[in-house]
């Protein structure tokens, strides 16, 4: 019997050369991948090894961690990717000397990223088991950055009475504003627009009647009767296609804010 590379391994037979592999990685076949190569076989001269590779059987998060190292390693970004936490969320980390690269602009590199590693960590799975992967604190700095933000702009509606309308945002985005604004007896939160440009209008409850709009087929994120945000939902006309770079629509006196939110989650222009 011996062994080859890439935990590889020969005997005889399949039975002796899965045996070798297992006994030299230290495995179980419950916890091993096995995959045989090739089959023994005896000729009229001599005879045909039998061929299999042994691997450690990953867990979900393991996967999604190596197809990650192998991603960076084809981007060539020099980074090093943790497995935080797995259990009914995976949580992994990437530590790098470009940050730029991993995260991208507002996080949209960072979002594709957590997407594919969220669809490789599901394979086979029936139940779907939500994926987070970050990357030098860009999430706690990005969600801490958007709720100021909105207690900012809802302090702003609120002394000049009208409505103010944020840049286009994905919907973990746009939860965080709602949600920072639930308890804010103020102001109101909704959402307009068609995905992928759909965004929130902040609304004060003083606001003047010329700046009025009727949003009856939108949805608001309003409190339940036990006090706690029902989150968002989109009207009912949401389903029909829309032009993806269809800005949101601005009344004469309506406040519009664009927001630049960099990598580091701690700038903010308006």
């Amino acid at each position: 019997m011996e062994k080859e590379n890439q935990n590889v391994f020969t005997a005889k037979t399949v039975e002796e050369a899965v045996e070798l592999g297992l006994k030299t990685l230290g495995l179980t076949k419950e916890n091993a991948e096995i995959v045989v190569l090739e089959e023994g076989k005896k000729r009229l001269f001599g005879s045909i090894k039998a061929k299999v590779q042994v691997n450690e059987k990953l867990t979900d998060g393991a996967r999604a961690v190596k197809f990650m190292d192998g991603l960076f390693d084809i981007l060539n970004i020099p980074a090093v990717t943790e497995l935080v936490a797995e259990g009914d969320k995976i949580e992994i980390d990437v530590k790098t000397t470009n940050s730029h690269a991993v995260i991208g602009r507002r996080g949209e590199i960072l979002d594709a990223i957590q997407v594919v590693a969220g669809a490789v960590a599901n394979i086979g799975n029936e139940e779907y088991k939500r994926v987070v992967v970050d990357c030098e604190n860009y999430r706690s700095q990005r969600e801490k950055t958007l709720q100021d933000l909105a207690n900012k702009l809802a302090k702003k509606a609120v002394e000049r009475g009208r409505k103010v309308t944020l840049e286009p945002m994905n919907p973990y985005e746009r939860r965080i504003i709602h949600s920072a604004l639930t308890n804010n007896t103020d102001v109101k939160t909704v959402s307009d627009g068609k995905e992928p440009n759909r965004y929130i209008v902040i609304i004060p409850n003083n606001l003047k009647h010329s700046d009025k709009k009727d949003y009856k087929g939108e949805k608001r994120f309003n409190k339940d009767r036990h006090g706690k945000g029902k989150g968002e939902r989109r009207d009912r006309k949401e389903h029909s296609s829309a032009p993806r770079n269809n800005p949101p629509k601005r009344g004469k006196k309506e406040i519009h804010f664009g927001t630049f939110l960099g990598n580091s989650g701690n700038k903010s222009e308006s």
